[in-house]
């Protein structure tokens, strides 16, 4: 990460792989391709990984806002899209975290407060390895997609000026 990061940074986790948990990728590459045909590109990071461990507590530093997306399951809606606060309630491993923990790792090891934090989970059904993205998920997606937007849009307008 460079000394002057973009004021947001965006983490989708997933595995492309594995049927519907490519959610969070396919999300993530579709707002990369959006913030490219317009002017706020720099405003925005762009991070994926397989799951979020406590190291990418580090991707927070600097940032006025961040985004986690990922895919779920028991849902109710397509899609959910709410803020989220840090808990450091103990976990049974550190190999993959929930939102809530890396925003809790950040306090801990920055000694400071995150930056404001969303979560976009997005409903996913088939997660077997080696299958594409269901048609219900991709039904989900495009309920998330105008979601997404609309959370980048709402930051970019709100942005304070990069020192």
């Amino acid at each position: 990460m460079s000394a002057i990061s973009p004021p947001f940074v965006v983490l989708a986790c997933g595995n492309p792989s594995r049927g519907d948990d490519a959610l969070g990728p396919l999300l993530l590459a579709r707002l990369a391709d959006w913030l490219q045909a317009g002017p706020m590109a720099e405003r925005f990071e762009l991070l994926e990984d397989f799951q979020l461990q406590i190291e990418h507590a580090l991707d927070l530093q600097g940032r006025q806002a961040v985004l986690f997306i990922d895919a779920g399951v028991g849902m109710t809606q397509a899609f959910t899209l709410a803020a989220v606060d840090p808990d450091d309630t103990p976990a049974h491993s550190s190999h993959a975290i929930p939102p809530a923990a890396v925003l809790a790792v950040y306090r801990q090891i920055v000694d400071s407060e995150p930056p404001p934090a969303s979560v976009l989970c997005v409903q996913g059904n088939a997660f077997e390895l080696g299958e594409g993205l269901s048609p219900r998920a991709a039904d989900n997606l495009e309920q998330a997609w105008g979601a997404l937007q609309q959370w980048c849009l709402e930051r970019a307008a709100a942005a304070r000026p990069v020192p």
